[in-house]
């Protein structure tokens, strides 16, 4: 089979690079190449996450007539007015980056308009590709099909849209490559139809959800599909009595329990603001409650999923156990998309405490607070949330929340239950906690308190820029056994200490999984190579010690290295084979999970 070909990046996206990584080739799907002069197609659905030049008007909905007014000196005059007018520093920088791109974008188009109306309007008002700058990596006859799958609006070749959907919102992982078409689907039928089209052709499929996920899950690697499910977002089912739901992949942990708060239920994992579900169950997420209710793999009923050859799955029935069959739900979850679609799933519910006790209190190390989260699960006490954050991240959400906490190793806890047995218990929290020299032990009084402190925790990511503002954040997850947390924890905090760069350490103690961000400058090659060794680091620590190199964040392609050294070449082997095996042209999100030589 034909290895993919590597394009080149256009010149406009080069500046909002500041990395790049996945080289690898692999086999199967046609060779696809990159066109410079890609046409830059309106849309009337932007994904915007910060300033990108689909807020300059090049290429955002607006009539063939207007778009053809635009030059890309008019464009880059816009935003620098636009940023002016902001009453941030980051006015400058991207005013001054928007205003580059337009200079870049009329060195490319010299002497017309990056846009104009012939090459978004025929004569009849139908929207089409001019030959001249037709996709090369997407045969003409694949874009006229996909046109009879999805309605015009829903099919995006619009630059900026491709290159939001080419980049992972919070992850420093690159690619050279971005999707070469966005699709919108809206229901299962229309992502069969999708893929049975890419099937036919060959042409690679990433599935897209919200891109918070952190080890470049959704980089197109080889261009292609991206299939966009945020609109497949509805709440099929509710069974209030058998306690489950039945929802689409887009639809977002928040927003479901927003749904479900009235009628006395919620769903249990808690991962990063703006995950959807099927992104939970791509990349078997899990979050601060997992200590309690356990991970996506525990949560997940059943899932319906499109699979290479375009056939629907159902993996299971509603029952809350079964014998059946092979575990098809479990395949499916932690697949990142490399197996199939998932256009279903039915979820697990829990109902809504009685009541809860929300604390927190400090120790003089971190291994002091590891050893007291290590006690809480050893004593029986049922926590919900158990976790942990250094010095580092507590002088983070003092700067970012403009509060007053002491910045020293800290252990917040969470437990539920009856009146009685969430006093009872709290009390024999706070008698370990003393045992290994806590102070300050306080609790969270008011609903609105709790609230306001798990929402501080769940934004201590975002609350890292303020330790350095020129920073983007390198993150990464490990998990060991319960019993070697503290020393695991240990080590890597002595070793990061040493470092020139800042970083903190986060962890979801009660099970063992903690993470590190690394703040590295933008544009720093220096920085990122010493990120990169402190990941490295504490990977190889966590393994040494028994455990993973990702407890929730998944693989994507920044943890692929290290699977042969945790889990042997033997389960390699296995999992390569399952994946030829049902994609079997490896159309779906290549180079992600397996490494290429287990496959193909």
């Amino acid at each position: 089979m034909a290895s993919y070909g590597r394009r080149s990046s256009c010149a406009a996206s080069r500046l909002f690079i500041f990395s790049s990584s996945c080289s690898s080739s692999l086999r199967s799907v046609r060779p696809c190449s990159h066109s410079s002069s890609d046409p830059l197609r309106h849309s009337s659905r932007f994904r915007s996450r910060g300033p990108t030049l689909a807020s300059t008007g090049i290429g955002s909905s607006a009539s063939p007539n207007s778009l053809a007014r635009i030059s890309s000196w008019r464009a880059a005059s816009s935003v620098a007015e636009q940023t002016v007018s902001s009453s941030s520093w980051r006015k400058y920088v991207v005013g001054g980056v928007c205003a580059s791109a337009g200079f870049l974008l009329w060195k490319q188009y010299p002497g017309q308009n990056p846009v104009s109306s012939q090459s978004i309007a025929s004569s009849s008002g139908e929207l089409v590709l001019p030959p001249k700058v037709a996709h090369a990596g997407l045969p003409q006859a694949f874009i006229q099909q996909l046109h009879g799958v999805c309605e015009e609006e829903r099919i995006v070749f619009d630059f900026d849209e491709r290159d939001n959907h080419g980049k992972n919102m919070n992850s420093y992982h690159r690619a050279d490559n971005i999707p070469d078409v966005v699709v919108y689907p809206e229901t299962t039928e229309e992502v069969v139809s999708i893929v049975k089209l890419c099937q036919e052709y060959k042409v690679p499929i990433t599935a897209y959800g919200a891109a918070t996920s952190l080890e470049g899950h959704t980089l197109a690697l080889h261009g292609g599909v991206s299939i966009d499910m945020t609109r497949m977002k509805k709440i099929k089912e509710l069974h209030i009595e058998d306690m489950d739901v039945v929802v689409e992949p887009g639809m977002g942990w928040i927003e479901l329990n927003q749904y479900l708060k009235p009628k006395g239920l919620f769903f249990p994992l808690d991962p990063g603001p703006g995950a959807t579900v099927g992104g939970m169950c791509a990349t078997r997420c899990s979050g601060s409650l997992a200590v309690r209710y356990g991970t996506m793999r525990d949560n997940v009923i059943s899932l319906k999923v499109v699979m290479a050859n375009g056939d629907v799955v159902k993996t299971a029935s509603r029952a809350r156990k079964s014998a059946a069959g092979y575990d098809l739900t479990r395949l499916m979850i932690g697949s990142e998309g490399t197996l199939g679609i998932i256009t279903e799933v039915t979820l697990r519910l829990q109902k809504l405490p009685e009541a809860s006790t929300v604390a927190m209190c400090n120790f003089p190390s971190v291994k002091d607070a590891a050893d007291v989260a290590i006690g809480i699960m050893h004593s029986g006490i049922q926590a919900s949330r158990v976790e942990l954050l250094d010095e580092v991240m507590m002088k983070a959400a003092n700067l970012a929340n403009g509060k007053n906490y002491k910045e020293a190793p800290t252990l917040m806890f969470e437990l539920i239950g009856t009146e009685a047995y969430v006093l009872e218990q709290t009390e024999r929290v706070k008698k370990i906690a003393e045992e290994h020299s806590a102070s300050n032990f306080t609790y969270a009084e008011s609903q609105e308190a709790k609230d306001e402190l798990w929402k501080i925790r769940k934004e201590l990511f975002w609350a890292c820029q303020s330790l350095q503002s020129d920073a983007e954040i390198l993150t990464t997850d490990v998990c060991v056994p319960l019993s070697r947390l503290a020393d695991c924890i240990a080590e890597a905090k002595a070793e990061l200490d040493k470092s020139s760069l800042i970083t903190g350490v986060i962890s979801h103690a009660g099970d063992g999984n903690f993470h590190t961000l690394i703040m590295v400058k933008q544009g720093s090659e220096e920085d990122l190579l010493e990120a990169k060794r402190l990941s490295d680091l504490m990977v190889h620590t966590a393994l040494n010690l028994g455990g993973t190199c990702t407890g929730e964040h998944g693989v994507g392609i920044g943890k692929v290295k290290y699977l042969e050294k945790e889990l042997g070449p033997e389960a390699m082997k296995v999992m390569g084979s399952i994946k030829e095996t049902l994609d079997p042209d490896n159309i779906f999100n290549p180079g992600k999970v397996v490494p290429s030589k287990y496959c193909y």
